[in-house]
């Protein structure tokens, strides 16, 4: 047909036109393939295709079935079983081939990829996860990371990445807190936004997940029940959703596995089209998580049936059912033929994901060029060189090192490189390296990476790509230095691997003790989804061989390698140095290394708090009075190291504190204060502004992030550093449900942490006028500017 008979096929048409008549000449049954997906088993190229198990045991469909009515979304065709990067593209072609031929439109599917980490495929580069880059509190360099993922996957013909995850850590007990940014919205926000803007800079359609509420399940156990109130809901769970969409520019959202109040995400509708789309204006596709449709009936139990769910997540507002087709098939059109469900409603949904593909070329005949350059890429390169090359590697060094907290230093570290008087170790630079982790390299990588997602399916495969174990990596680093390794299982499940450590240490002049987690789905591991936790005592037996080692008297420097943080009260006190690094990707080894032996400058900072005792209350630094220690409670939740603390080699001094006094409530102030490096090491200070509302008509935090810079300083050198804070940075939810900002007096701090101790500069301002509504505009950031002195 030419262009003239069919308007939807020409590339010059304003897209919306070119979708309407799209939709015009669609049944119900082609509308309604357009918002399904399937999942292809692992095969080769040009194998018979076989759909993935249906999470309800069920028979998925067939692609033959699903693709005569055209096809939504292909399903992780990289990143289900170890393939090359020549084999996913060689399976990509002909499923796509596929797709577009057995239609009378010939469009092709949306390829989505999980890319938390990295581009989850076999031999692709594994970054540090979400908690890493929180703690590197380092915005461009995240967003430099998500560029690089980006790219990869877009070379390789994915459209879509389901990343990143926004949720707000809010016990650390739950399994996927190795998910979270950290425990502060604005931290989150700012932080996932550089990721979005990475990803999309690259061609790659971000999803936002999970929206909203899942990281506030009740007990801290996955897929519980939201224990959240509206405004809460509205004030921490939600701002780094508006912050993303509104600075970012993200396409793609994915609801919540739980309900908040006994209505789950995937069905509700003033979430997905009452907040989502009417009040924050988006105007992209929401996807489902993975069986979230089916869920409405198979575990929530508000649906009796596949056609029930499909009609109540599609009032919902939700477009694209993942990551098979289940309930948005046959189920769905049924129902639309039997006027249950408006055909409007289908109208819409496909229009949303139409406009997608018009919008990634999938609607004009460039993608089969794309995917044959693909292939010419793939089959002229090194899989190393293409998915994992040294600058991606460099660029993940980079970010683990930047990511590494040091919690605690009684002068036991730097060991050896890079000390300014050229000292040795303590004793003959013996080395003792023990625990559960001294010599494992998935200690190093996450739940949503594939060597713990996907490879460890695959034990015959090899690993993909080198992740360097902490021994490993510490020979390296300390070439010249005896590193005796005595590693133990992950749960210390024999007297005889406590009592091995224990020589090992007394024979050391140090000893590094490796503690934390192995990240897996659902009970392989000790962090990762559906590994949730009752405590935050250390894994198994861990404490006990820690004590231990801690016995013997030998310096110890603990360092935690884990998805959340770990209780260390007992422990921190008797170390010599503590160390906390969030599952740091393949170049964590060496970053770790490079901390410990003195060669690289540790600059991170606590995205989240570390606990005190392992029953200590979850809560998160955004606490308000009441939250904190009073003397109506017994229960003192103050933490051991508090958000945004971390160590340097080198020491800070804060001073010349300048504060406007006043601002409207539709203005903004300026907050200045210097900072100075006053050791003889170059260093980085991350400089916190908190603020306070002492009176406000709704309970409000005794503290929140309001803005952060990181700076560099050498020795003796000052800068000055200068936020710019508008009154909207202060807006909340009133006792009407609408946000405003109040005028009366907002505090200020300033200083190297959250902790009263470190907010070293303190001040205030007056916001004067009437109380403010602001509208969709409203300023959410706060700049930044630092002038070296």
């Amino acid at each position: 047909m030419t262009d003239a008979a069919e308007p939807w096929r020409d590339p010059r048409l304003p897209v919306a036109d070119r979708v309407a008549d799209l939709i015009a000449r669609m049944t119900v049954e082609e509308k309604a393939g357009q918002l399904s997906s399937f999942w292809a088993t692992a095969a080769q190229a040009g194998a018979p295709v076989a759909p993935m198990e249906d999470d309800s045991g069920e028979d998925a469909p067939e692609l033959d079935e699903l693709a005569k009515h055209g096809l939504g979304q292909l399903t992780r065709v990289f990143g289900t079983a170890p393939v090359t990067p020549a084999e996913g593209v060689a399976r990509l072609r002909d499923l796509q081939e596929q797709v577009a031929g057995a239609s009378r439109f010939g469009i092709p599917a949306i390829v989505h990829e999980e890319c938390l980490t990295g581009f989850m495929t076999w031999q692709a580069t594994v970054f540090p996860g979400p908690p890493a880059w929180g703690a590197s509190f380092d915005v461009e360099l995240v967003e430099e990371m998500a560029a690089a993922i980006g790219a990869s996957m877009r070379r390789l013909g994915v459209h879509q990445g389901l990343a990143p995850v926004l949720d707000v850590a809010r016990d650390p007990r739950w399994g996927r807190t190795e998910e979270c940014v950290g425990e502060d919205p604005y931290l989150v926000g700012t932080i996932g936004t550089a990721y979005v803007r990475g990803l999309e800079r690259a061609g790659i359609v971000s999803t936002l997940k999970h929206f909203a509420g899942y990281s506030s399940s009740r007990g801290a156990r996955n897929m519980a029940p939201a224990a959240i109130g509206p405004r809460e809901l509205a004030d921490v769970v939600m701002e780094p959703f508006v912050l993303a969409l509104r600075e970012g520019g993200a396409r793609s959202v994915m609801p919540s596995y739980t309900d908040v109040d006994g209505v789950p995400a995937h069905a509700d509708e003033r979430l997905l089209t009452g907040l989502l789309r009417d009040a924050l204006g988006f105007t992209g596709t929401v996807v489902a998580d993975y069986f979230g449709v089916s869920f409405l009936e198979s575990r929530h139990g508000i649906a009796g049936s596949r056609g029930e769910a499909a009609a109540a997540a599609l009032r919902a507002g939700l477009d694209v059912e993942l990551p098979t087709t289940r309930c948005y098939g046959e189920p769905l059109t049924t129902a639309v033929r039997a006027g249950t469900v408006p055909e409007e409603l289908l109208d819409w949904a496909a229009t949303r994901v139409l406009t997608m593909k018009a919008a990634l070329g999938l609607l004009d005949d460039g993608w089969r060029a794309e995917l044959d350059e693909a292939a010419r890429i793939t089959a002229a390169a090194e899989p190393h060189a293409l998915l994992d090359p040294p600058e991606h590697r460099r660029l993940a060094r980079r970010l683990a090192e930047q990511s590494v907290v040091l919690l605690a230093n009684d002068g036991v570290l730097p060991l050896r490189a890079g000390r300014d008087d050229g000292a040795s170790p303590p004793a003959a630079g013996r080395i003792a390296l023990v625990g559960p982790l001294a010599d494992d390299p998935l200690a190093m990588t996450g739940c949503y990476s594939f060597p713990n997602h996907v490879h460890t399916q695959h034990p015959d495969a090899p690993p993909g790509v080198r992740v360097p174990s902490l021994a490993e990596a510490l020979r390296a680093e300390l070439p010249g230095d005896d590193v005796h390794v005595e590693p133990s299982s992950l749960l210390v499940e024999r007297d005889a691997e406590i009592a091995a450590a224990v020589r090992a240490a007394r024979e050391g002049g140090v000893c590094v003790l490796a503690l934390g987690d192995r990240a897996g789905l659902f009970g392989r591991g000790t962090s990762g989804e559906g590994c949730d936790v009752s405590s935050l005592a250390f894994p198994g037996r861990q404490r006990e061989l820690a004590e231990a080692v801690l016995a013997t008297g030998t310096p110890t420097v603990i360092v935690v390698m884990s998805g959340r943080p770990y209780a260390l009260g007992g422990l921190a006190e008797r170390a010599g140095a503590v160390v906390q690094a969030f599952f740091p990707g393949e170049e964590g080894g060496p970053a770790i290394a490079g901390i410990l032996s003195g060669r690289a400058e540790p600059s991170g900072r606590l995205p989240m708090n570390v606990a005190r005792h392992a029953d200590d209350p979850a809560g998160g630094h955004l606490r308000s009075r009441m939250e904190g220690p009073h003397d109506w409670s017994t229960v003192d939740p103050t933490p051991l190291y508090p958000f945004g603390h971390g160590l340097t080699w080198t020491g800070f001094s804060y001073g010349d504190l300048r504060v406007d006094p006043a601002a409207p409530t539709d203005g903004a102030v300026h907050v200045a204060a210097t900072v100075t490096n006053t050791g003889d090491r170059a260093g980085t200070e991350v400089v916190q502004l908190y603020l306070s509302d002492p009176v406000a008509s709704v309970v409000r935090p005794a503290r929140w992030l309001a803005g952060w810079a990181r700076v560099r300083l050498e020795p003796g050198r000052s800068a000055r550093v200068e936020f710019r804070v508008h009154a909207d940075r202060t807006s909340f939810t009133g006792l009407a449900m609408r946000r405003i900002v109040e005028p009366g007096v907002i505090e200020v701090a300033v200083g190297g942490s959250s902790a009263e101790a470190d907010l070293v500069l303190r001040g205030a301002f007056t916001l004067e006028g009437p109380v403010r509504e602001p509208g969709a505009d409203r300023v959410l950031t706060v700049p930044v500017h630092v002038a070296p002195l």
